[in-house]
C-alpha cells in the first residue's frame, strides 16, 4: 500500500523559513554566471557538462537574499555599482525528465533601490545545492529583458 502525500503550494508557501545559523553551518558554494546585456544565458550554454564562462564562484548560506547576492556580485563587477543597475536573478537546474537544463526567474534587484524582492531568498526559491544561479545585468541606461523571452517552454 503506497502512502501519498497531500501537502498543497499554499501549505509549502506559508511554512516559515528556518534561520541558518551561520556560526554552525558550513557554506555552500554558489556557482554564479552573469551577463551585462541584460539577458540571462541560453540553456543550451549548460548542455553536456558544459558552462559559460563567465563564472562566479561565491560561498554563502541557503538563507542568502537576492540583495546579499547584489552586493557580492558588485564587489567583482564595479560596473554594475552604477544606481539603477538591474539585476535579473534565475535558477539553473537539471531535469532529469528531458537529460537537460531548465531556468526559472526567481526576482530582480535594482542597486541603490528597495525593492519587493530584495528579501527573497535562494531558500524560499527552491533552491537545491548543485543549481546554478544566472544574473542578467543590465547598465541603468537600457531597460531590462522582459523574463520569459527565449525559453523553450
Amino acid at each position: 500500500m503506497a502512502v501519498e502525500s497531500r501537502v498543497t503550494q499554499e501549505e509549502i508557501k506559508k511554512e516559515p523559513e528556518k534561520p541558518v545559523d551561520r556560526e554552525k553551518t558550513c557554506p555552500l558554494l554558489l556557482r554564479v554566471f552573469t551577463t551585462n546585456n541584460g539577458r540571462h544565458h541560453r540553456v543550451d550554454e549548460f548542455a553536456r557538462g558544459n558552462v559559460p564562462s563567465s563564472e562566479l564562484q561565491i560561498y554563502t548560506w541557503m538563507d542568502a537574499t537576492l540583495k546579499e547576492l547584489t552586493s557580492l556580485v558588485k564587489e567583482v563587477y564595479p560596473e554594475a555599482r552604477k544606481k539603477g543597475t538591474h539585476f535579473g536573478f534565475a535558477i539553473v537546474y537539471p531535469d532529469p525528465k528531458r537529460q537537460s537544463y531548465r531556468v526559472k526567474d526567481i526576482g530582480s534587484t535594482v542597486s541603490g533601490r528597495k525593492g519587493a524582492d530584495d528579501s527573497m531568498t535562494l531558500q524560499s526559491q527552491r533552491f537545491q545545492i548543485g543549481d546554478y544561479l544566472d544574473i542578467a545585468i543590465t547598465p541603468p541606461n537600457r531597460t531590462p529583458a522582459m523574463p520569459g523571452r527565449m525559453r523553450p517552454y
